[in-house]
């Protein structure tokens, strides 16, 4: 067992003792390990010296099914009886046995995790689970394992899981048990049929339904296998009276629930009169052993259909990777010793069957190879699980911590309550005033300095879309139609003709910025809400008082904003005033071609009907011709707005982004506390619900402690049967 190819134990392990025979024992695992159907011999074993071998596994496991072993002068070995003299020293146990004290720690370990049921917690573990068409010879395959009688039957005979855990113990009388429902069922070899499917019925129902709830019989006897198997229901298409329509999806469902996990070792079950091909079984075992490395298939009834059954398990037309194992029936009211030296005798004689490799035949072989299997794909997988126990439990431990304190005093519940708005304000600081977003780095929403700063540039383009509109068209009209309305001095320019002008164009863009105030409290109200609702997540009974008190500080922001930007926009209308020196510049500029312009429309003997003009483009001029008693001022006061209107829209940008961040920043600070605070304290018994946990926090609470009472029961598991060492 502590060869490489056993895969049973760790370099770094100490070497165990062996039992007397191990080294053949050990031989027999090797040249077994090679063999596949078909093969003539395996590539390390010379001809003669496999008869031998093949004499010492019949003689060991006949032993330990109580059989009478075939005489070592018979047909098959009579050839070199003379040659070689092989014998095992009587205190050699069972071939079985040999394995029991390295592999009975690791299939009582795997049983106790299955006992608490520890793939709830998405921990597969690894499991022989025995599938089968209907009447393909399952359950007869299974009592020639444990040597006692199973429900049988026309129809389904297995309609529930059934979890047969057998222990090879020297027991002066078999111990039968069954377990299901939390009940525990004593019973006896005569009476574990009708047990069984008393306790099925009560599971399943007392017809012909199925049910996926699993039915345990665990049986200590001399001489069965160290195995834990898991017996399906055999696969129908057609229902039966009694059965549902879709009773073979019902069954398709439970095969592949325990079929697919990769720790399942699928022992398929084929009858010799059948199409490999066509049978059902083989089907769903390629769908999830695609690698066809955990399948192995026993052919039953072979003496019914001996003819071309060589070629079936030499050709291996389906695939099965970990090969075959022939065997024969029990018929009629034979004695499984009886029955097992029929089997012997016919693979021994028969003129078909005896050219069948031997070490691909009989339920001894079988119980070898699965014993050899199960032992090797639990020492496999066994570090995978102990390190997944492990790891889950610290998952759950440290959701656990994160989990809220049940609180059990008023000064405990105050203590946290400042600390949800500790929290909360520093999750805002950094994420509305310092631009991190080390909190939410993917979430977009949450990068708010970002979205503040693009929005700033939205409301910028639309006042300046807003108030561009179309510069040449009907240029100076508006000016002149004022002038007219505010006649004063001959060339004086009346500052009531740019009032009201400007006027006109800041009414034009008022709506933008009471609309982008309030946008903008909208979104900060989202990401506030959002925050308070993160950092009180396990107080349930709070949150609503929380979102209310958000909401009420976000609308009082938000009239606050309103109400200045209203000023503001009066502001711009009532006064025009600016010590940028831009408007200079920019007026003088326009002005310095007041002159061309004046000539080409009033001067030009050619009358053109459109004058270029730099900043506004090509103008229609003839309406212009009407009013040249006025067309000099309308011209001034035209470049004085335009140039003063660079500075208005400018003004609106800047003072609104200041106004915003100060706003903000006085909610952070100052407001947001404050507003939560008088909520809760206001409230009739505000942090008083605080001691009351939520029904949603204490079913989490207790699932999780569920969780991890599982786990350390798991971890004791492992523990108590000495495979701590499988974390090194």
């Amino acid at each position: 067992l502590q060869k490489e190819e056993s895969g049973l134990f760790q370099p770094t392990q100490p070497a165990l003792p062996l039992p007397l025979g191990t080294d053949s024992v050990n031989r027999d695992e090797r040249a077994l390990e090679g063999l596949r159907p078909g093969n003539a011999a395996p590539a390390l074993v010379p001809q003669r010296e496999r008869e031998e071998l093949a004499w010492s596994i019949h003689r060991a496991v006949g032993e330990s099914f109580n059989v009478p072993v075939l005489n070592k002068g018979s047909s098959t070995l009579h050839q070199h009886e003379e040659e070689y003299s092989l014998e095992l020293p009587e205190q050699n146990a069972p071939i079985f046995a040999s394995y029991n004290d390295r592999i009975r720690p690791l299939l009582d370990a795997v049983d106790s995790l299955r006992d608490l049921k520890i793939t709830e917690e998405d921990i597969q573990l690894p499991t022989i689970v025995v599938v089968g068409d209907q009447s393909s010879g399952k359950s007869s395959v299974l009592e020639s394992l444990v040597a006692i009688n199973l429900p049988r039957g026309l129809g389904i005979c297995t309609r529930v899981p059934l979890i047969m855990r057998l222990h090879h113990q020297p027991l002066p009388q078999p111990e039968l048990v069954l377990k299901f429902k939390g009940k525990v069922v004593k019973t006896d070899e005569v009476h574990v049929s009708e047990a069984i499917k008393r306790a099925t019925d009560e599971i399943a129902g007392p017809f012909k339904g199925i049910s996926d709830v699993p039915l345990t019989l665990e049986v200590r006897k001399n001489g069965v296998p160290d195995l834990t198997m898991i017996d399906l229901p055999g696969i129908s298409r057609v229902p039966v009276h009694g059965q549902p329509d879709n009773i073979y999806d019902q069954i398709r469902k439970i095969i592949m629930e325990y079929i697919t996990p990769e720790e399942s070792i699928i022992l398929n079950v084929l009858s010799a009169t059948v199409d490999f091909t066509t049978c059902e079984s083989i089907r769903m075992s390629k769908m999830v052993d695609k690698s066809r490395n955990r399948t192995l298939a026993v052919v039953t009834k072979s003496d019914m259909a001996p003819e071309g059954l060589l070629e079936k398990v030499t050709a291996d037309d389906v695939n099965i990777g970990l090969g075959y194992v022939c065997v024969r029936n029990r018929i009629g009211d034979e004695s499984y010793e009886e029955a097992r030296v029929e089997e012997a005798k016919l693979f021994e004689t028969h003129p078909m069957l005896s050219k069948i490799d031997k070490f691909t035949v009989g339920v001894p072989v079988l119980a070898q190879r699965l014993v050899q299997i199960h032992a090797k794909s639990i020492a496999r997988n066994l570090p995978a699980i102990v390190k997944s126990i492990n790891e889950k439990l610290n998952l759950n431990v440290a959701e656990l911590k994160r989990m809220p304190k049940k609180m059990s005093s008023l000064s405990e519940a105050m203590t946290v309550f400042m600390q949800i708005i500790g929290s909360a304000k520093e999750s805002l600081r950094e994420i509305l005033l310092r631009g991190e977003f080390d909190e939410d780095p993917d979430e977009k929403k949450m990068h708010c300095t970002a979205r503040l700063v693009e929005m700033l540039n939205q409301y910028s383009d639309a006042l300046h879309t807003t108030a561009a509109g179309n510069p040449a068209k009907n240029f100076l009209m508006e000016e002149i139609m004022v002038l007219e309305e505010t006649k004063g001095l001959p060339n004086f320019l009346p500052r009531t003709a740019f009032l009201i002008v400007l006027r006109r164009n800041v009414n034009g863009i008022s709506s933008i910025p009471i609309s982008f105030a309030e946008k903008v409290w909208n979104y900060v109200e989202e990401v506030v809400i959002s925050v308070i609702m993160h950092h009180s997540d396990n107080y349930h009974q709070l949150q609503s008082s929380f979102r209310r008190a958000g909401h009420n500080l976000i609308a009082k922001m938000k009239d606050r904003s309103v109400n200045w930007v209203m000023e503001i926009v009066e502001m711009e209308k009532e006064t025009d005033y600016t010590c940028n020196p831009e408007y200079f510049s920019d007026w003088n500029k326009l002005m310095a071609q007041r002159g061309s312009f004046m000539k080409a429309v009033l001067d030009n003997k050619e009358w053109p009907s459109k004058v270029k003009l730099e900043g506004f483009g090509e103008i229609e001029v003839e309406k212009l011709r009407q009013f040249p008693y006025v067309l000099l001022q309308a011209f001034d006061v035209k470049m004085r707005m335009t140039a003063y209107w660079k500075i208005v829209l400018r003004r609106l940008v800047d003072c609104m982004a200041l106004h915003l961040h100060l706003s903000i920043s006085k909610l952070v600070n100052k407001e947001f506390e404050k507003e939560i605070v008088d909520e809760l304290m206001g409230a009739s018994g505000g942090i008083e619900r605080m001691l009351d946990e939520s029904p949603s926090v204490c079913a989490k609470r207790l699932k999780i402690n569920k969780r991890i009472e599982l786990l350390q029961k798991a971890k004791e598991v492992v523990a108590n049967h000495g495979l701590d060492w499988y974390l090194c």
